[in-house]
């Protein structure tokens, strides 16, 4: 069947998670991470992900801003930064005002100029999505922000995909699904759903039982694989 749908992760896939500590690196206030801040994305990001894993395999949920925080805490600890104090409530005001990588607005617009459904399926709570989409300015392109919250367990649990069909009423295979997270395009392969894998720093495939349907370094040729 053709594509209706299409559904996209948001941080990382949509918004830029790099770039709180790159803007707090820019600061005055704060060049003490001038040097380190990529370290510290990528920890912080790296143990936002493993965290929600944990808790999703020992029923031990939370919202994704507790495991944001939490992840934060960590990477600030394991390079030597103050945990305490002003660079730590920067850096997570700045998670909420996250930017859209350059091409989504466009992206966006192409596919809902086409009549398709787009949504976000994502961790994140409703308020950290309503909070990137405002920010981002692209609020007018998404039919639905969809969070793990109602179901109660972190990505890649098969329920969470079970969202969109109850969102929007289609099938499987009508449904574009598109993720920066190797697993999670994988994930949700084996859910049934088409997938795009946004591998925007050309890391290896994912040893897992499925694989994405394709592999894009952006989103600028999704339009295209939905059909438009």
């Amino acid at each position: 069947m053709p594509i209706t749908t299409c559904v996209f992760d948001a941080y990382g896939t949509l918004f830029d998670v790099a770039a709180a500590a790159r803007q707090a690196a820019s600061e005055p206030a704060f060049t003490a991470i001038q040097d380190d801040w990529p370290q510290l994305a990528e920890y912080w990001r790296l143990k936002q992900l493993q965290y929600s894993w944990l808790r999703a395999i020992t029923d031990s949920h939370c919202d994704f801003w507790t495991v944001t925080q939490d992840g934060l805490d960590w990477a600030l600890e394991k390079t030597g930064h103050d945990g305490d104090g002003p660079l730590r409530e920067r850096l997570l005001q700045l998670y909420w005002e996250l930017g859209a990588y350059p091409e989504v607005p466009a992206m966006l617009h192409n596919l809902k100029a086409a009549g398709l459904n787009t949504a976000i399926m994502s961790n994140g709570s409703p308020a950290m999505l309503r909070g990137a989409v405002e920010s981002a300015g692209i609020a007018d392109t998404l039919d639905a922000l969809l969070s793990v919250e109602s179901v109660g367990v972190f990505k890649p649990d098969f329920r969470n995909y079970d969202l969109v069909a109850a969102e929007f009423g289609c099938a499987k295979d009508e449904v574009l699904f598109v993720s920066s997270n190797g697993w999670d395009a994988a994930g949700a392969t084996g859910y049934g759903f088409t997938t795009a894998w946004v591998n925007r720093t050309a890391e290896p495939m994912d040893r897992l039982p499925w694989q994405p349907a394709h592999v894009l370094a952006d989103l600028t040729g999704i339009p295209a694989l939905a059909g438009v």
